[in-house]
């Protein structure tokens, strides 16, 4: 099963996704992830996971509605994470079918298009 390429799936929407399919296997998992950059497969392999340190609280909160305003044009929502005030945090995955769908990888590639002010390093 192979769904395509990142920049293939930058091109797509999400389908809506009641269940019934398998979730994306593990090799494909893993090519994908190659060239996602910064997202990381969680430890219970149903997730994937990117961590950013932005400049501020409000980059934060610039970021978040961002994401949102994707995530509801894509009708696929991620788990939004803030910790401290600048570690920021999202995850993917396809509650309907417990692990990782298609939708999960085209969010992933549009969120990566978005812009975000990080911390200086």
């Amino acid at each position: 099963m192979s769904i395509g390429t990142i920049e293939e799936l930058k091109t797509k929407k999400c389908q809506p996704c009641e269940g019934g399919v398998p979730p994306v296997p593990r090799e494909e998992t893993e090519r994908l992830l190659k060239d996602l950059s910064g997202w990381k497969l969680t430890e219970d392999g149903q997730r994937i996971r990117r961590e950013w340190t932005v400049k501020h609280f409000m980059a934060a909160m610039d970021f978040f509605n961002r994401v949102a305003e994707l995530a509801e044009d894509e009708g696929h929502h991620p788990d939004l994470h803030l910790v401290g005030y600048r570690s920021v945090a999202i995850e993917l995955w396809t509650h309907a079918i417990g692990g990782l769908s298609e939708n999960d990888f085209i969010t992933a590639a549009k969120i990566d298009e978005l812009p975000i002010k990080l911390k200086d390093t």
